[in-house]
């Protein structure tokens, strides 16, 4: 008789002789995980008394007194500059909701060795058991002399906004919230590249997004201020407008710097003579709403694992299709951009990531592909080693443009 999972949450289930069989002995996945999936690594030796001496006590000293003199020499003397801290409280982990701190781990772990793996950062993963906005805002301000920047992640909406906003005021080191910026980067770049392979521009086009949350306001915003030629932001009522007014303040705000045709009612109304579509929110949207859309439209599904339009249906109206997903062409993949983000604003030292470096992020990743360009690769894989670093260097020179970096 074999295994059978009592529950899917838990350590084990119950093997044919009544004992306990580890999850890790028929899943690799509970394999790849068990004892985590990073540690620390000193990189200096301690081999002897002098080096000892020189690691710590008392050498240590004259490199803390020097600091304290010169609080700068922080980023020359520890690892600071180099190191950013992953923050959640587990409310909104990929798409399994709120599942709380403990069970978020292994995400935010794995957040941290993609800083590693594909922008040579280091990260620390910090789930905070409390999820109240000022709560969150004061645990991260007193951690903050620890890290060179903050990654929120897996922050629900509309509570991710002002975390977000609060911590950008009150600390002097990069705040960034992936899910929504990462999204938004990777989203613009795609675009750029779909527009160019069409022969139109982004002022050309007319998008419609299946979401309000943390991803859909952010690529609105960045839609907007690269120059889309009008954005209409839907959420489970329909289009969110100026006319309605069940809207929360974040709404609101979108309401004003989107919808120029004035459209209202739903999504399926708007989608119809569109040229974009982008969905960051789950469900699924009527083949007859996609077969409504502008010749040559764009659909970029990127719910996971069920992408609000299939593939195979958007393939029969759509000139290019994206997913969020890896097993199709296109995946808009947030590891495009925030390990280059973070590895340039580091670089940098900047205070904080400003509209002008996601956008110069975008820009630099949609350049990757360069000839290359065709309806199956609008964005490379996160496995194309110049990704890194081309979002790195534009990036860090944007940073200088904008008067944000510090060295």
């Amino acid at each position: 008789m074999a295994a059978e999972i009592v529950n899917p949450r838990s350590d084990s289930s119950t093997d044919q002789d009544g004992g306990v069989e580890p999850h890790d002995s028929f899943d690799p996945a509970f394999a790849l995980h068990r004892g985590g999936k990073m540690a620390v690594q000193a990189t200096v030796p301690v081999r002897d008394k002098d080096d000892l001496s020189l690691a710590y006590t008392p050498g240590v000293a004259r490199v803390c007194t020097a600091i304290a003199e010169q609080p700068e020499l922080v980023h020359d003397y520890t690892w600071k500059s180099s190191v950013v801290a992953v923050v959640t409280d587990g409310t909104a982990v990929l798409g399994l909701g709120d599942i709380g701190p403990e069970a978020s781990l292994p995400v935010m772990e794995g957040k941290a060795i993609l800083f590693k793996q594909f922008g040579g950062v280091d990260a620390v993963p910090i789930a905070l058991d409390c999820t109240d906005v000022d709560e969150i805002v004061e645990t991260v301000v007193r951690l903050a002399p620890s890290f060179g920047g903050v990654n929120l992640e897996d922050i629900s909406a509309p509570r991710c906004f002002e975390i977000e906003r609060r911590l950008q005021e009150r600390l002097d080191i990069p705040v960034f919230h992936d899910d929504q910026h990462g999204t938004a980067v990777v989203t613009l770049a795609a675009l750029r590249n779909a527009a160019r392979l069409t022969g139109r521009g982004l002022g050309d086009l007319r998008a419609v997004i299946s979401g309000a949350g943390a991803a859909g306001v952010a690529i609105a915003k960045m839609l907007v201020e690269a120059g889309i030629g009008d954005v209409a932001v839907a959420d489970r009522k329909g289009i969110v407008s100026g006319d309605r007014d069940d809207l929360t303040p974040v709404k609101r705000e979108v309401a004003g710097f989107t919808n120029k045709a004035g459209l209202s009612g739903s999504l399926e109304h708007a989608l119809a003579g569109a040229d974009v579509f982008i969905g960051v929110s789950g469900g699924t949207v009527p083949e007859k709403a996609v077969a409504s859309m502008a010749e040559g439209a764009f659909v970029f599904a990127m719910a996971n694992p069920n992408p609000e339009v299939h593939p195979d249906v958007a393939h029969k109206y759509a000139s290019v299709v994206a997913t969020g997903r890896s097993d199709f062409p296109n995946q808009i993949n947030n590891v495009l951009a925030f390990p280059g983000i973070f590895a340039g604003a580091l670089q940098v030292r900047a205070s904080r990531i400003t509209e002008g470096m996601k956008i110069a992020a975008a820009e630099a990743l949609a350049a990757v592909v360069g000839d290359d360009l065709a309806a199956d690769y609008v964005i490379p894989s996160p496995f194309d080693e110049r990704v890194a670093p081309a979002v790195t260097a534009a990036v860090a020179a944007a940073a200088r443009a904008e008067g944000v970096a510090r060295r």
